[in-house]
């Protein structure tokens, strides 16, 4: 299997991925459920070394959001052990590759430790630029896009903008506020376990992004499922609102697409041959 595309057009810079399915993959194996949060982790490391490899510039993982502090006080504290501990363990070995890391979402209720583990791997990675890997931890979209504006307004931005001056409010403003400023708008977002809902995740930045909505549980999320994923992206035509594509017209795959039938589809295939080759 190649590790790479050498066609990288129409390619997605930014993948998104909502990791769901933990707490079902260690119910089936009648395991607690932090037994899949912390397999969920190993499943973390493999696929931010593969889409590095496979050429991907920036990933963003959806590890804790702002609804999740309702789960189970044991759970929360084992979720947050974990970002703690992954952050702790791989921070040599991210930065030695070049990883730039940061860990998008609130920072309201993370415990001082925390913090302080949070601002060492970033102030360590900052410079980076190989990679760029998002951690979403106590994050919401909403809440995202509620602080951005807060904090527009707390610099002045909205200061003299009056009725008569609200039209001249654009994105350009507000994007620098974003916890994601500076990084490229995401293209794909996937979601495992069969779900289909983009559970306030990425909101602004996921505005044209295309889906991919997958059975898979997130521990058993492999190379080979991420494939799967790009091809469909790739097989796709987007138009961000208009009546032809920016790039090169794809016949969109059709969407009883088998897993299978994509995997057939090399890394290498140039674009025009991805339609005919999934059909």
């Amino acid at each position: 299997m190649p590790t790479t595309f050498t066609d990288m057009s129409n390619f997605p810079q930014h993948i998104a991925i909502i990791m769901d399915g933990n707490g079902r993959w260690a119910k089936a194996r009648r395991k607690p459920r932090i037994f899949g949060h912390q397999t969920g982790v190993k499943t973390v490391r493999r696929i931010v070394e593969d889409a590095s490899e496979i050429g991907i510039k920036c990933l963003t993982l959806y590890s804790f959001s702002t609804e999740n502090w309702s789960r189970p006080k044991a759970e929360i504290k084992a979720l947050f052990n974990l970002l703690k501990a992954y952050v702790q363990d791989d921070l040599e070995t991210l930065h030695a590759r070049g990883v730039c890391v940061k860990i998008i979402g609130s920072r309201k209720g993370l415990s001082q430790d925390l913090l302080d583990v949070i601002n060492k791997v970033e102030t360590t990675t900052h410079a980076n630029i190989n990679f760029n890997l998002n951690i979403a931890f106590n994050y919401g979209g909403r809440d995202e896009i509620l602080r951005a504006v807060n904090k527009a307004v707390l610099d002045g931005n909205f200061k003299d903008v009056g009725q008569a001056g609200i039209d001249t409010i654009d994105p350009n403003i507000l994007e620098p506020y974003l916890d994601t400023a500076g990084l490229p708008e995401v293209d794909l977002v996937i979601r495992t376990s069969g779900e289909k809902r983009i559970s306030n995740f990425l909101l602004w930045q996921a505005a044209y992004a295309e889906f991919v909505f997958m059975d898979v549980l997130w521990p058993d999320f492999s190379k080979e499922d991420l494939w799967f994923a790009i091809n469909m992206f790739k097989a796709r035509e987007r138009r961000f609102g208009n009546i032809d594509a920016t790039s090169k017209p794809l016949k969109t795959a059709p969407s009883d697409v088998t897993f299978k039938e994509a995997q057939k589809v090399p890394l290498n295939t140039s674009q025009d041959k991805i339609s005919k080759t999934v059909v």
